[in-house]
């Protein structure tokens, strides 16, 4: 899997970095790897806060209609082993 930007192990500053105003797509890595993410707007970051707590590394990236540069990847090899994707 490819998480595009890498995120930042300082979530206090991730945190404190949010927009006054608008939506994020938040994710961030938990203490025992899992990766998740929210979409979150400036009245949801209190419980934002509550929620990520303790979490290894987060980002906040800024909502964009233009998809062509994914948060994430993930592929699996076909039935052959192969590994066949497109980036």
């Amino acid at each position: 899997m490819t998480v595009w930007p890498d995120l930042d192990v300082d979530v206090d500053a991730v945190l404190a970095a949010l927009p006054e105003e608008g939506s994020v797509e938040f994710v961030w890595e938990a203490q025992d790897g899992t990766i998740s993410h929210a979409l979150v707007d400036d009245t949801e970051y209190r419980e934002l806060a509550a929620l990520v707590a303790g979490a290894r590394a987060a980002r906040a990236l800024p909502v964009n209609l233009d998809d062509r540069h994914p948060l994430l990847h993930a592929v699996l090899p076909d039935s052959d082993g192969v590994l066949r994707a497109r980036w």
